[in-house]
């Protein structure tokens, strides 16, 4: 992460997020000190490669809005599909470059659980569908830090301090979530979205805690199948 000057009140930013089964950008602009929402435009999933960046053009033409004039875009990272995540990132890094503009990340898991964090008090903790009976997983560790992790039921089953209060937005999570876990409060919710990103990211679009675009990589937590799969393939390269 790199620290820049801040963006401004008044100033534009875009939120980008392709990591779930749909996706959305946003638009929103910088007001005192909070955020206003100007526009946001849903994705359709497994299309954001054909549709996001002709959405993002226009949602910034409705809003009379150019690229250039963009102040700073916040992408979400991950974690989700591995597919929609890197072409998110890519799009991000596409409308980024041309005129330099500064990127802001943020974890769609802490997208998910700040939805809860605004409505009442506890830990602010999600778990969000993995596939393969797992869900991406955050919860508070230590020192009022949190952690993000891949977690099955053994992972589950194992730790140590169960959250009070935990958000999920689609059937898979919750179901795992309630039965390794049934003492825990399972909120079920929408799932988050580009203007959320947006909102949540706003403190670090002023403080200008922005990433170096060389090193934006996504916020996965698992290895791809490729690499999974991969491995037997590889290894037996190397022994011939």
């Amino acid at each position: 992460m790199t620290v820049e000057p801040g963006l401004r009140a008044g100033g534009s930013v875009l939120g980008v997020d392709a990591c779930g089964p749909t996706g959305s950008v946003a638009l929103g602009r910088l007001v005192g000190d909070g955020l206003a929402l100007l526009g946001q435009t849903e994705l359709a999933g497994r299309s954001y490669s054909a549709t996001l960046v002709a959405a993002v053009g226009e949602l910034l033409k409705q809003h009379g809005v150019a690229l250039r004039e963009l102040g700073a875009i916040v992408a979400v990272n991950g974690p989700g599909s591995f597919t929609g995540v890197r072409v998110g990132l890519s799009a991000v890094k596409g409308l980024a470059e041309p005129f330099r503009t500064p990127v802001a990340v943020v974890s769609r898991l802490e997208v998910l659980a700040g939805k809860i964090g605004r409505e009442g008090s506890g830990v602010l903790s999600a778990a969000l569908d993995a596939h393969r009976n797992e869900v991406f997983l955050r919860v508070e560790v230590a020192g009022g830090k949190f952690r993000e992790m891949l977690a099955g039921a053994m992972e589950l089953a194992a730790t140590a301090t169960i959250p009070g209060r935990i958000a999920v937005c689609e059937d898979a999570a919750e179901e795992l979530i309630r039965a390794v876990w049934p003492g825990a409060l399972v909120e079920r919710i929408a799932a988050p979205t580009a203007a959320e990103a947006l909102e949540l990211a706003a403190p670090k679009v002023r403080a200008g805690a922005f990433v170096d675009l060389a090193l934006l990589d996504g916020h996965y937590l698992r290895r791809s199948d490729a690499e999974i799969f991969g491995e037997p393939v590889q290894a037996l390269a190397q022994r011939t």
